[in-house]
């Protein structure tokens, strides 16, 4: 994209030596990357619920139960990371750390799994986000698709203007969601306990789950789950403790204990309160039932609903934080292309945010922006993460033995332990409903990063130097090469003209002009007699086209030239009108465009193109000519 396109688009590009300047504060980073975490709570409790509906609305009163369970099991993850990052204090998260301490094959684990959490969490998010609005406007319902990726091109578009830029603007609705959430907790904490139950009781929805199933263990594991959502994102911090300001590690541990406390706190109060108030499993969301509830369905109804769907939607940007930083550490290591590993326009890995982009907009439209039905492949991904990093922790205090490396190593082998239960009752519950895809897809993903790593391998392989190559590289071994010139002629004109005069210039064996009579109607005979008049004293050759093409004898021509050894090479001279505008690029063919993408590939061929520019031949100084321009 041009550089004044982008400025309009993205804002000024950003110097290296100002990127000290785009480190977050502690606030700007709980929004940047605890959004995920914090908008799960607008819908993991409504996933447990799912899950018991089946059984009947007695079963509902299960949710609490699970909820603690899950809260618990939050506190020994987060303290486990809060570990990760003081070991870690560059981030790199489960990919650094399972690599580093389990091996290369655990590593690319993590990371495939990793890269599959953090896409599903953008297509979650906006999914979830999607659900608030048309929960609260249902004539919208419709159109749920293109709303999911409506929203997704603008949080890409607001990521690749920087990540500090975009913290800022994303702040304020994940603040705002946190004080209407717990101003919505302390209603109903307060009417309950001054007023009684049934002043915080939600009315039964028109449209209920029908209740088909017994309950039974493997339902409240089912369950269980289900509601393990609430725990995305936890690892986001870790991945991203190199963006807070210094000391990182201290930063980024504070903002994680902010980070949990809020979770916890949000969390568990939905979820007691929806089983206090009587919550059904039903199309319109807990946090929608509750605020109508408490507040009826005046302005601020459709405020808690706006922010609701705000957060949800801003949730992905901790995807877009982490997804393309993580690839860049795997673009370095070789298992991903190169690309990816580089900043953009803004400081940011610009096409790291476009394949996200991509990816997330694939799967909403693949799963119709449904939230229920992309849960499944969620949650396996988050506890794979979690369990490889917690036992990479482990081995790294075993086998360091720092001071205090036992109680270290007992708290992350608690995590590693207690996230590999919930990994293999995630795995069995949620196989059937989706999770398969993932367990299929991570092999696979593991296989095309060692396949990406042994081509770059072979590449460096090829184009490394042995010893006694550098000592031959002198003058004198130039001159070893020899070369066979060929100019493409299309016509006698000034494009030729301006190829022959930089044909001059090269030291070669034999300089022949090609031309390919692809027309007929005696037009070959025309340029001959052209060519002859113009008396350049190059060898002319004309090749027959019987069947009007012309690239392939233009190859079979250039395979044709003897080229006994590497010392032998043909350069191709290509002749070319760059055009002034896009109308003239447009108008003009691009035959040029496939002989060099063609020939690129021929060993032994070099190929060379040489622009006409119409404005290089008036008489004013170049120097103006080019400020005009």
């Amino acid at each position: 994209m041009p550089s004044n396109v982008k400025s309009i688009f993205l804002g000024k590009a950003i110097r290296n030596e100002e990127s000290a300047h785009q480190r977050l504060s502690n606030p700007v980073g709980l929004a940047v990357f605890s959004s995920d975490a914090l908008s799960s709570t607008a819908y993991a409790t409504g996933e447990i619920l799912l899950i018991l509906a089946v059984a009947g609305t007695g079963a509902l009163k299960l949710s609490w139960p699970i909820a603690l369970a899950i809260g618990m099991l939050l506190i020994v993850v987060v303290t486990s990371y809060r570990q990760t990052i003081k070991a870690y204090p560059k981030g790199g998260g489960s990919y650094r750390v399972a690599s580093d301490n389990l091996g290369i094959y655990a590593g690319l684990v993590a990371g495939a799994a990793l890269l599959v959490d953090y896409t599903l969490t953008v297509a979650v998010s906006v999914s979830a986000g999607t659900a608030a609005v048309t929960s609260a406007l249902p004539d919208l319902k419709p159109f749920q698709v293109e709303i999911a990726v409506g929203f997704v091109v603008l949080l890409a578009l607001a990521n690749l203007r920087g990540v500090k830029e975009s913290g800022a603007l994303f702040a304020v609705p994940t603040y705002g969601f946190v004080g209407l959430m717990i101003l919505t907790i302390l209603t109903g904490f307060f009417r309950y306990f001054t007023l009684g139950p049934e002043s915080i009781a939600v009315p039964v929805p028109a449209e209920i789950i029908a209740t088909t199933a017994p309950l039974t263990l493997f339902l409240v594991l089912k369950a269980f789950a289900s509601g393990c959502a609430a725990l995305s994102g936890i690892e986001a911090i870790a991945d991203g403790v190199a963006v807070f300001r210094e000391p990182t590690a201290k930063n980024a541990r504070l903002t994680l204990t902010w980070m949990a406390g809020i979770l916890l706190f949000l969390f568990l109060g939905l979820s007691w309160l929806a089983v206090h108030a009587g919550v059904q499993a039903s199309h319109e969301t807990v946090i929608s039932q509750l605020s109508r509830t408490f507040f009826g369905t005046g302005p601020l109804y459709f405020v808690i609903s706006a922010f609701t769907a705000a957060i949800l939607v801003v949730a992905a940007n901790t995807a877009y934080a982490d997804f393309p930083r993580l690839a860049s550490f795997m673009a370095a290591d070789d298992f991903l292309p190169h690309q990816l590993r580089d900043l953009g326009h803004r400081l940011v890995f610009s096409k790291g945010i476009i394949a996200l982009t991509l990816v997330a907009i694939a799967l909403i439209i693949g799963f119709n922006a449904e939230t229920s039905l992309l849960i499944p492949l969620y949650a396996l991904g988050v506890f794979t993460c979690f369990t490889l990093s917690q036992a990479g922790m482990v081995m790294r205090w075993v086998n360091n033995k720092e001071p205090g490396w036992k109680h270290n190593a007992a708290i992350n082998g608690l995590g590693a332990l207690v996230t590999f239960i919930v990994l293999g009752v995630v795995t069995v519950t949620k196989f059937r409903d989706g999770a398969w895809i993932v367990v299929l897809l991570v092999p696979l993903m593991c296989a095309s990063f060692l396949w990406v790593r042994r081509q770059y391998k072979r590449v460096a392989a090829e184009l490394a130097l042995a010893p006694d190559e550098l000592v031959d590289l002198n003058y004198q071994a130039y001159n070893r090469i020899h070369n066979h010139v060929v100019v493409l002629v299309k016509n006698i004109d000034r494009r030729l003209v301006r190829a022959l005069q930089y044909t001059r210039t090269l030291r070669a064996d034999e300089i022949e002009a090609l031309y390919v009579d692809s027309v007929g109607e005696g037009r070959a005979a025309e340029v001959q007699k052209m060519w002859d008049q113009a008396g350049f004293g190059i060898k002319f050759t004309i090749v027959e086209s019987p069947y009007r093409e012309v690239l392939q004898p233009i190859i079979d021509r250039v395979r044709a030239i003897p080229r006994p050894s590497k010392d032998y090479v043909v350069t191709v001279i290509v002749p070319e009108y760059a055009p002034a505008n896009a109308a003239d690029g447009m108008l003009h063919d691009q035959t040029s465009f496939w002989i060099k993408r063609q020939l690129f590939g021929e060993p032994g061929v070099i190929v060379v193109d040489v622009p006409y520019h119409p404005s290089f031949d008036d008489d004013e100084p170049i120097e103006e000519t080019t400020a005009k321009v």
